[in-house]
């Protein structure tokens, strides 16, 4: 084959191998993720395909991040951004990364300053009608990615980034036909009222995240984070609250 047609060939590669990284990550198998990473990077770097490099990074700094990493995950998320080419799905979707964890370092200055760069950039960004693509950033996806930046830096406007999101992609009532979208906003919205005090509304948003069946397993950490919460408060929920999740964990296994 031609030089062009085995780089084409490397990038094919790393792209399948980078999606099916992502799939483990969200099984929690985290070797068989690992070693997917690894290969697509290596593709990548033959390739000489640097969106695929920065997304390896991404993807990863995504997976400490879930794992409770925040400082690596911010480091990650810094890498993807300097690989990625200006103005890509990547580097868009890497800020966001860097936004999520410095909230949960507490550095709300510069969440703030990578909140306003996403949006910045997503405005820019076209999408694909009429195709789903993975690592083609989704311009609607910089408002869930605000809900939950903003709910974990404490901040209380989250409620109506994570409102707009459930208006938005929920006009039905029954919750098992959510995507997981909807899933993820009414956990942001149920830690944003109860660090607000609402804790009916709070306790409802979250009963109905979590029975929704739409949260994959690399995500039920951010349910569980609601369910102690309300088991802090001692409120008359939480036993019907823990009962919810450990339904969920037992889907998991």
């Amino acid at each position: 084959m031609t030089l062009a047609e085995q780089r084409r060939l490397y990038a094919v590669g790393g792209w399948f191998q980078l999606l099916g990284a992502t799939l483990h990550i969200d099984l929690h198998q985290d070797l068989a993720a690992t070693a997917r990473l690894q290969t697509a990077a290596t593709l990548a770097r033959h390739a000489e395909h640097r969106e695929i490099e920065a997304w390896c990074y991404e993807t990863d700094a995504w997976r400490v991040l879930t794992d409770g990493q925040y400082g690596r995950a911010l480091e990650l998320s810094l890498v993807a951004q300097q690989l990625a080419p200006t103005g890509s799905s990547a580097e868009i979707q890497a800020t966001a990364q860097e936004g999520r964890a410095r909230a949960r370092l507490g550095e709300r200055t510069e969440t703030y300053a990578a909140i306003d760069r996403v949006q910045r950039k997503a405005v820019s960004m076209v999408p694909h009608k009429g195709t789903e693509h993975h690592y083609q950033y989704d311009p609607a996806k910089s408002l869930a990615y605000t809900a939950t930046t903003l709910a974990w830096v404490g901040d209380p406007a989250a409620e109506t980034y994570a409102r707009e999101v459930i208006a938005r992609l929920s006009p039905v009532i029954d919750i098992h036909k959510w995507p997981r979208r909807v899933a993820s906003a009414n956990i942001d919205l149920a830690l944003t009222l109860l660090s607000s005090d609402r804790l009916d509304e709070a306790c409802d948003a979250a009963q109905r995240a979590i029975l929704s069946g739409r949260i994959v397993p690399s995500n039920h950490w951010r349910a569980l984070e609601v369910v102690k919460a309300v088991e802090a408060r001692q409120l008359p929920e939480a036993a019907d609250l823990r009962e919810a999740y450990q339904g969920l964990k037992a889907l998991e296994n």
